[in-house]
């Protein structure tokens, strides 16, 4: 049977690639403070829909009942689960979360409709804690073997650009998205649509790279700052946005030039009346980039009519290494050991029981070797 259209099961070294890529975030995202949660799947619709429901990431949320026929949703993302979380924690608070989210849209590149996100938040937030977060980036994408460059923006600092230059306050977040679409669009095309709001002064005003005269271009610099501290490299892009519309300052964006997608991205924004901001890692597209190795020392322990002693050695092996334990045939315990990519077989056999010795053959080399067992 095959999987839904948008769905994909992940085994073999596929699978052990993306256990070693979450080990790799989980290790980082716990060394600087941010400690796991795990959220439903499934929340109340109108939870989920907030005060975003025009968001498009929102409206492509997966609706449905239950038996009780209230309207349910699955999951988009973890940001808007935080409203639920941060309530009478101890500030700041700092959490990871990673798991499943789901969009019902069309299938694109390297985006399928369950995919797993890994995200860091901290509620309470300030400009510090915004170059952690980039900090906490730039160590994993390295670790990672991924080359990458952060981009950066500010919301404040568009809206007040576009305040001072006498676009409406109804069209905000509309001319906004349009700005947002110059990685995917050709430049003539979003200044098309930036027409329809009488807005396509900006793309210039933007371009110029004269910001000095905002307000808001401070915490530009002040982020630039911090990020030096934590020897973090970003890219000031003026015309970033980020398509929530929950987003209330600082905005990242992390790309590559081994994919048209974005690796990782997120920003700051307001809950429950406390600043806060966070990033959001896709799993599936650091596994499919990473540069790592994932080989691990296996062994194969085959029993041969020695049960008893094969338990005992797979047991003793199995405080350092991954141990399959097989009986039977050898020629049949061999082809599995090559199949699965185990580096090294273990024969346990009566001869080798009498005489406190077993039998190592190293998959690789082909080369056979007697070792005590107390050596193993």
């Amino acid at each position: 049977m095959e999987t839904v259209k948008g769905f994909k099961d992940f085994i073999g070294k596929e699978a052990e690639k993306r256990e070693l890529v979450r080990s790799i975030l989980v290790k980082n995202f716990e060394l600087y403070g941010f400690e796991p949660a795990e959220t439903p799947i499934i929340e109340y619709k109108k939870f989920i829909q907030g005060d975003n429901e025009k968001d498009e990431a929102v409206s492509d949320i997966f609706k449905l009942n239950d038996k009780g026929k209230r309207d349910l949703a699955l999951r988009y993302e973890f940001t808007f689960q935080l409203k639920r979380l941060m309530k009478n924690q101890k500030l700041p608070y700092k959490r990871y979360t990673i798991g499943p989210v789901f969009r019902d849209e069309p299938i694109s590149g390297n985006r399928l409709r369950q995919f797993t996100q890994c995200d860091i938040d901290t509620i309470n937030s300030t400009i510090n804690d915004e170059a952690e977060t980039l900090s906490v980036v730039n160590k994993i994408l390295k670790e990672l073997n991924i080359d990458f460059t952060i981009y950066f923006n500010n919301r404040k600092l568009l809206n007040e650009i576009l305040e001072k230059n006498n676009i409406k306050q109804e069209n905000f977040e509309n001319v906004i998205k349009e700005l947002d679409k110059l990685d995917k669009l050709t430049e003539e095309e979003v200044l098309k649509n930036l027409k329809k709001y009488k807005a396509e002064s900006l793309l210039k005003i933007l371009k110029k790279n004269k910001f000095e005269k905002y307000e808001n271009y401070k915490e530009i610099l002040e982020l630039e700052k911090y990020c030096k501290y934590y020897n973090v490299k970003i890219k000031f892009q003026p015309t970033l946005a980020r398509g929530l519309s929950y987003y209330n300052g600082s905005v990242y964006e992390v790309k590559t030039n081994k994919m048209k997608e974005t690796i990782t991205a997120g920003g700051s924004y307001i809950f429950n009346n406390i600043q806060s901001t966070g990033i959001s890692f896709g799993l599936d597209r650091l596994a499919l980039l990473a540069n790592i190795e994932t080989k691990k020392e296996k062994y194969l322990v085959l029993s041969i009519n020695q049960d008893k002693e094969a338990i005992k050695i797979a047991e003793k092996l199995r405080i350092k290494n991954i141990v399959y334990l097989s009986s039977g045939k050898i020629s049949k315990a061999l082809n599995y050991a090559n199949s699965k990519n185990i580096s090294k077989v273990v024969f346990v056999g009566e001869d080798e029981v009498s005489n406190k010795k077993v039998k190592i053959k190293n998959m690789e080399t082909g080369k056979e070797e007697l070792i005590p067992i107390e050596k193993l």
